[in-house]
């Protein structure tokens, strides 16, 4: 009799003591598991988080510095309207300015939805103000900044845009004249045909909501 409960009890011993062991191991995988899915998510939420901070839109981080005349520029955003003459008579005119490219370039829309719009962009180059106008005419004047002071901006010709401005009609020059906060005297002068035609002072008021 002893002999045989010495031989039967053995087996549950092993058999516990296998179970016990198996569990642990099971355990062991657990945390183990947990452990690297924590460290997974981590990790992704890491990389998911940089991502999004390098894609961030360029109006959520603070724009590169311009010079004086371009900063000045910048101040224009919104709608401004006032009347102009082009040679027919006095008109209606609006101006509507916004930034595009992270604040690096400001775009003047006139005539919006006519057949006369025009688009005039406003940018730095080479640390100094210059503009490229899209005009009815069908070409794109450049010009660059000739002087500025506490009131005014000035830009005139620039030579290297592609016009020949003894063949080709164009917008030669511009100033731009900052009476107040909420005014504005825009002159242009215009090349047609080979002439300098008469200078028609545009003043503009912003228009608030």
């Amino acid at each position: 009799m002893n002999v045989t409960f010495k031989h039967t009890i053995e087996p549950n011993i092993n058999t516990r003591n296998n179970n016990n062991n198996q569990n642990e191991i099971n355990r062991m995988k657990t945390k183990l598991l947990v452990t690297v899915s924590t460290s997974i998510l981590l990790a992704s939420s890491l990389w998911l988080n940089a991502t999004e901070k390098a894609a961030a839109p360029a109006s959520d981080k603070q724009a590169k510095q311009g010079s004086p005349e371009f900063e000045r520029m910048k101040t224009l955003v919104g709608t401004w309207t006032g009347k102009t003459d082009m040679g027919e008579g006095p008109i209606d005119i609006t101006l509507q300015y916004r930034l595009l490219a992270g604040g690096s370039v400001l775009e003047e829309r006139c005539f919006a939805g006519t057949p006369k719009e025009m688009v005039t962009m406003y940018y730095d180059q080479n640390g100094k103000l210059a503009m490229t106008h899209y005009c009815v005419f069908g070409n794109r004047p450049g010009m660059l900044l000739k002087a500025s002071d506490s009131q005014s901006i000035k830009l005139d010709f620039d030579a290297t845009c592609g016009i020949d401005p003894k063949k080709e009609s164009h917008m030669h020059a511009l100033t731009i004249t900052f009476d107040d906060a909420d005014t504005i005297t825009t002159s242009c002068k215009a090349i047609m045909d080979g002439k300098e035609m008469p200078e028609h002072p545009t003043t503009l008021k912003r228009v608030k909501s």
